[in-house]
């Protein structure tokens, strides 16, 4: 039985799986998987709160499709974790966090942080598991990291008791010094230390466990990769619907992209298919910023008029109006690796079990180039609709007045980011209002919450992109409600040399619910706040704040910030914005 430590182990694993980065809040439970990690040359990143740990192993998980790796602490280390790994799990990423519990002795016996973190875990992940030897440990954490990967990929809890973490020599000092067996007297006492001599030698020189560990339970039935003869059948059933069609849509959702590497494989299928498109969650700037085929606005008009519609990877829940945002006449096919996804709320007439990225390519390669011409006034349709609706956006623009007026401010922003940049949002009206503006660079390069609509995925999300992709500009849209859960990111970012531009768009309100909220119960209770300065906030943290409330210095204050990016050093803008009826009527439950 190898001498290594258990956080040695896991390091070892984590390297050979290719994992190359780390996040963290430390905690003495969960230290020796933190040594054990930079011994391996993995990045070890702490941030200043668990859920920012995991939002940043997310948006890692979601950027390269190697499995994102968090570590936290027992108790509330792992209670804090909690909104992020559900997030995971919604969002479909592949996310291992590592939480520390209790020796394994004492375990229910009131030890410090010692709760029973299984209960909370397993309702919110692929897998939730703890580790009892030191034997196990390697097969459970390379089991993890296959766990969160395969079919409908998602989060995996791990916990490990700190003895089985730290050396055996530490552990068995302890064990004896805490039991007051170091030196036994008397019968009692020599029949502790033999029955603590007898524990070590189960926890530590055990054969080590490799196919006798148990199999997940997964949170749905996994769809593979699609290579069996029943999904060659329905690509080639879609491919000659998608030839006789007369107005196609596609929808491209995250899952399209889940825990794959070739993304520009598949944004060449997608373009070689020719079929107007519509990209949501991950999938946005899969594309690039402007592609002839793809279309931002109008897309339940598009949906409703559509002869056939193709839906890869994204479900039919509330962003699909529950399915009924298609048009009862269409044809329906519907690729997902979950078959629960496939028929949830609407029954497609063919339902494609297998990974959505593997069912556009294939769909490429036998729709074989499809007769553009059939679908051009399908295309100026929606085309027409398109500009009209960014002529529409632009005529809103207020360049002057005494606020910023948000629409122009993102006009401003859409034509200075570069364009390998990565598009971070985190708010409610103000984030919104950008999603019709701000255009996606490139696949893989636009992070949001996911179904669960999360507020505060900001900071980790801004930490893990920024070593996912380093040199590259990194924009994180906040709204000013939203900014207060991971602002203090910001000293994460100065700590371990991370740059990204946080904008934040400061209307002094939870401005989404206020509208809604005034409007119907009139009252704005719980919605109003100051319009703090959260610029001399990132000053505070070491970043570089900027003011910007003057309409007419935009251009010179988002010139300035992407200088001192450049140059190393965290953004945060403080726009102060003014109110907008931009997204009047929108509701927010």
């Amino acid at each position: 039985m190898s001498r290594k430590s258990g956080g040695q182990l896991v390091g070892e694993i984590l390297a050979q799986r290719g994992v190359t980065s780390v996040f963290t809040l430390c905690g003495g439970h969960t230290a020796p998987i933190l040594k054990g990690a930079k011994d391996q040359d993995i990045r070890v990143v702490d941030v200043r709160d668990e859920r920012s740990a995991v939002f940043a192993a997310d948006a890692v998980a979601r950027m390269t499709g190697i499995p994102g790796v968090a570590v936290v602490t027992a108790g509330p280390g792992v209670t804090n974790a909690v909104t992020a790994v559900e997030n995971a799990k919604l969002a479909e990423s592949p996310v291992v966090v590592f939480g520390g519990a209790a020796a394994t002795l004492l375990k229910g016996r009131g030890a410090l942080q010692d709760i029973d973190q299984l209960s909370i875990m397993k309702p919110i992940t692929k897998w939730a598991t703890t580790v009892k030897t030191i034997s196990q440990l390697e097969a459970v954490t390379a089991r993890a990291l296959e766990v969160a990967s395969a079919g409908v990929p998602g989060p995996v809890f791990v916990e490990v008791p700190v003895d089985i973490l730290y050396p055996e020599h530490v552990v068995r000092e302890w064990y004896f010094k805490e039991s007051g067996v170091e030196n036994p007297r008397g019968l009692g006492q020599r029949a502790l230390k033999l029955a603590l001599q007898g524990h070590l030698l189960k926890q530590f020189r055990a054969p080590r466990v490799r196919d006798a560990l148990p199999r997940p339970s997964p949170i749905a039935r996994d769809g593979g990769d699609g290579a069996g003869a029943s999904f060659a059948t329905n690509v080639q059933r879609t491919a000659a619907l998608v030839r006789r069609a007369e107005r196609p849509v596609l929808v491209v959702g995250s899952q399209a992209l889940a825990a794959r590497r070739d993304a520009d494989e598949i944004a060449e299928a997608v373009a070689s298919l020719g079929v107007p498109t519509f990209l949501a969650g991950t999938a946005r700037g899969l594309l690039g910023k402007r592609s002839d085929i793809q279309f931002r606005h109008g897309r339940s008009k598009a949906l409703k008029e559509a002869d056939v519609v193709v839906v890869a990877g994204f479900p039919f829940d509330f962003r699909l109006g529950y399915g009924r945002a298609i048009g009862k006449q269409a044809t329906v096919i519907a690729a997902n690796l979950s078959d629960r996804a496939l028929t949830q709320n609407r029954r497609p007439e063919i339902a494609v079990l297998g990974h959505p990225g593997r069912f556009l390519r294939d769909l490429s390669a036998e729709t074989r180039s499809p007769d553009g011409a059939r679908w051009s006034s399908w295309f100026e349709t929606l085309r027409d609709r398109e500009r009209a609706r960014d002529d529409e956006i632009a005529q809103k623009a207020k360049p002057g007045g005494e606020l910023v007026d948000p629409i122009a401010l993102l006009r401003a922003m859409e034509d200075v980011i570069d364009d390998d940049a990565t598009l971070i949002v985190d708010g409610g009206d103000f984030v919104a209002t950008a999603s019709y503006i701000l255009r996606p660079r490139g696949p893989l390069s636009w992070l949001d919450p996911g179904a669960f609509g999360t507020l505060g995925v900001g900071g980790g999300f801004a930490v893990g992109a920024a070593v996912a992709r380093p040199g590259r500009e990194i924009w994180l849209l906040y709204g000013d409600g939203s900014c207060a859960y991971s602002l203090a990111e910001i000293d994460t970012c100065v700590r371990h040399g991370l740059a990204p531009i946080a904008v934040i768009g400061n209307d002094a309100s939870w401005a989404q619910i206020a509208r809604e909220q005034v409007e119907v119960l009139g009252d704005d209770v719980g919605t109003v706040l100051a319009r703090t300065a959260y610029h001399r906030v990132a000053e505070g943290y070491g970043g570089a704040g900027l003011l910007l409330d003057d309409p007419a210095k935009t251009g010179e204050v988002l010139g300035e910030a992407k200088r001192r990016a450049k140059a190393g050093t965290p953004v945060v803008i403080d726009a102060r914005i003014a109110a907008t009826d931009f997204r009047k009527g929108s509701i927010s439950i």
